[in-house]
């Protein structure tokens, strides 16, 4: 089993506060304990929930409750896989109904476990129905110990008020109540009050995040730029501005994070031969190669898409494949089911099988096999002198270029650029760039696919094209 629990920053003889990090979604969640009545919560937890299940096990606990902070965006909550397991009941703050059942909690309502007690503080702004529990050990004092912030606060940032979570919710509307969830609910606990977010660096549900798991009161006064000096208005703006492209699954997720669904399928793929891969590709189904960009380059299965696994695997490919698409994996060996793992946690169940096998069988086929063009800055200065009609493509995020593009780039973010491929002309070449090189690859290889003909991508990004 993959563990992802973090050192625990806050102990006592009572308190049992577990956080778990899952890196490539920058998810964190929470397990919180009793130890003198054996009860226990979760806190937005993640589908795959056997680790839940064992730690609380191992420190003697029953799960009772799960809780919710919000209806999220950027996966797909394990609440009903931890409910099936468990019993316990899910809450949610006052917001949209679910399809399922739940209990919804009112500002300053209180659950005791025993000798913890957790408080429930309505912070809308990133979402309407936003929450924050606040957790307070009698047994050490009657002042709160940590915080728990799901989305509003993050360590360096707030969330961002203008997610599609929040449909028929205008940004300016969140942020102002964003605002006031900041400095009337958060800002008046203690400064010694431990910050665990449900978020860190990464994390599209934001712009600056720091990478650090944990904070204080205290320090986030201090130190984050959205607590800073300045008026209601100022903020909106601040706050707003310069917000990265939400990948296109994000509204799929809010939307199914409130329904009855499917419960995680954690079987390994089934594995496909060539021609049924290929058949599957001709019905549709999007192939996911999930090499790294080096490997894909130097041969795929033409039509591919190189989203690799090193990478944010399941943010990126729900940025360039819908929702509905059957999906194929190609990957290296003894990685497919990972492959599917990290895209069930984002919903994305429709993984019909993989090729197993795959570069031995695509030897026998050079007639199916597509390279990768990849450009260093000296030959992308060339290529730019040579073809008046190249088109350059920066799919960076708004952060990140304000900082600087190349001569000549057209901005077009990776997660908006499936719906946005009628602007290039597929007759021109195209050459695109990144950072460094991960999503570039995954640029062109989407372009590719959709019937673009000569395209390259940089070879280290912007910052290579910076140093050289």
């Amino acid at each position: 089993m993959e563990r992802t629990r973090t050192p625990d920053v806050v102990t006592s003889s009572s308190l049992v506060l577990h956080q778990y990090e899952l890196g490539c979604l920058s998810q964190l969640s929470y397990l919180i304990g009793d130890r003198s009545s054996a009860q226990a919560v979760v806190v937005d937890p993640r589908r795959d929930i056997a680790e839940y299940l064992a730690d609380a096990e191992a420190e003697g606990l029953t799960i009772t409750w799960i809780i919710e902070t919000h209806f999220h965006a950027d996966f797909l909550s394990g609440h009903l896989e931890l409910a099936e397991a468990t019993g316990a009941t899910i809450i949610y703050g006052e917001g949209p109904p679910t399809e399922f059942s739940s209990r919804r909690v009112a500002n300053g309502e209180t659950i005791d476990l025993g000798a913890i007690q957790l408080e429930f503080r309505a912070t809308p702004g990133h979402t309407p129905e936003s929450i924050s529990i606040v957790v307070t050990d009698t047994t050490t004092s009657d002042e709160p110990v940590a915080v728990l912030t799901g989305d509003t606060l993050f360590i360096g940032d707030v969330g961002r008020p203008d997610l599609l979570a929040s449909v028929g919710v205008t940004a300016d509307e969140l942020a102002n109540s964003l605002y006031a969830s900041l400095h009337n609910q958060l800002m008046t606990l203690p400064d010694s009050t431990v910050v665990l977010p449900a978020h860190g660096a990464g994390s599209a549900c934001g712009k600056n995040l720091s990478v650090e798991l944990s904070s204080t009161i205290g320090e986030q006064r201090r130190t984050n730029y959205a607590l800073a000096d300045m008026s209601r208005e100022r903020f909106v703006a601040v706050v707003t501005e310069g917000q990265p492209s939400a990948p296109e699954y994000f509204a799929f997720n809010a939307m199914l994070n409130r329904s009855d669904r499917d419960l995680l399928d954690e079987h390994r793929p089934p594995a496909l031969t060539l021609d049924e891969v290929l058949t599957a590709q001709t019905s549709g189904a999007a192939v996911i190669d999930t090499r790294d960009a080096v490997a894909f380059a130097a041969g795929h299965l033409r039509g591919a898409i190189n989203v690799g696994l090193d990478g944010r695997f399941a943010e990126y490919v729900g940025s360039v494949v819908t929702p509905d698409t059957p999906i194929v994996i190609i990957s290296s060996p003894g990685t497919d089911a990972e492959a599917q793992m990290r895209l069930g946690r984002i919903g994305f169940d429709n993984v019909v099988g993989h090729l197993a096998n795959a570069e031995e069988e695509l030897s026998h086929r050079p007639d199916l096999v597509g390279r990768g063009s990849r450009l260093t800055h000296g030959e992308l200065a060339d290529r730019q002198r040579t073809f008046g009609d190249l088109q350059l493509v920066d799919v960076r995020n708004a952060g990140e270029v304000a900082g600087g593009m190349l001569d000549g780039a057209r901005h077009i973010p990776l997660a908006e650029l499936r719906r946005r491929l009628t602007e290039l002309n597929e007759a021109e070449p195209v050459v695109v760039y990144c950072a460094g090189g991960y999503r570039s690859s995954i640029a062109a290889s989407l372009l590719r696919s959709a019937g673009f003909t000569d395209v390259s991508d940089v070879l280290g990004g912007y910052g290579a094209c910076q140093t050289a």
